[in-house]
């Protein structure tokens, strides 16, 4: 088996993988982590059982992290498919609520890292809002912010969140966060702000990872990705916050690195 790579300081994420070749594209191009679909009803990227524990064999294999990417609700369930599969981090993207998430850290092995999706609307609203805390306290290691259509639609929407939106919901966050919804190394500059908040731990991507052509992941799409992301560009000084409005302290898991 292939030795796993050390995690990169800024994560990258690419999401939705369903054959082989995937595995390959996004490891030869440098993602750090691959998101396995199961248990998303009706999802293009959808695995069953089997499906699932090959891909995320295979990722382990070419030094990828396997992220179980899913609508589940029931923890034993969710439990047991890590068990069986090796997933090493489980990718919370419905509107599971905080219970499941205390349910989860108490049944799933130790090393095993949870990533919960915080919902933002193309209007600025973030039904999980009241419940970030919540969410802290049960377990979460990582919040990923997604963008939730106005018809409802979660998940690989392609859809971008406004960076206003975005620096509005971060000052309620204790806990590290990936950016998702949309992103392509062509935005990359628009999210100057929020790539420089020291909770930003990387990106998950589905759409732009992808070659137009075959709908596969492509070598030179997540490279380009890899490339923009990893680069750090100049930023506006950011003025210093105020001493009444105190700055949470972010925590960085461990299993976000021991989960290799």
């Amino acid at each position: 088996m292939t030795t796993a790579r050390p995690l990169s300081q800024t994560l990258l994420k690419v999401c939705g993988a369903t054959v082989p070749q995937d595995i390959e594209a996004a490891a030869a191009a440098g993602a750090d982590c691959v998101g396995l679909w199961h248990g998303v009803p009706g999802g293009p990227s959808e695995l069953d059982q089997d499906g699932f524990a090959a891909l995320a064999a295979a990722a382990r294999s070419a030094g990828l992290l396997p992220v179980l990417v899913t609508f589940l609700a029931d923890p034993r369930e969710i439990a047991g498919l890590v068990r069986r599969t090796g997933a090493g981090w489980v990718q919370l993207h419905a509107y599971q609520p905080p219970a499941v998430v205390r349910a989860l850290r108490e049944q799933l092995p130790a090393e095993t890292g949870i990533v919960k999706v915080l919902h933002v609307e193309e209007r600025g609203g973030c039904v999980e809002r009241p419940l970030i805390g919540a969410y802290e306290r049960a377990g979460t290691d990582l919040f990923l912010l997604d963008t939730a259509t106005g018809d409802g639609r979660i998940g690989s929407t392609g859809r971008t969140l406004d960076p206003a939106n975005l620096t509005a919901l971060l000052p309620r966050l204790t806990r590290p966060f990936l950016l998702a919804g949309g992103l392509s190394p062509a935005n990359r500059p628009a999210y100057e702000e929020v790539v420089h908040h020291h909770g930003f731990r990387g990106i998950d991507v589905d759409t732009a990872a992808r070659d137009l052509t075959t709908g596969r992941f492509g070598v030179p799409e997540i490279a380009a990705l890899a490339r923009a992301w990893r680069t750090d560009s100049p930023v506006s000084p950011i003025p210093p916050v105020p001493p009444t409005s105190p700055v949470p302290h972010i925590t960085d898991d461990p299993r976000l690195e021991l989960s290799r």
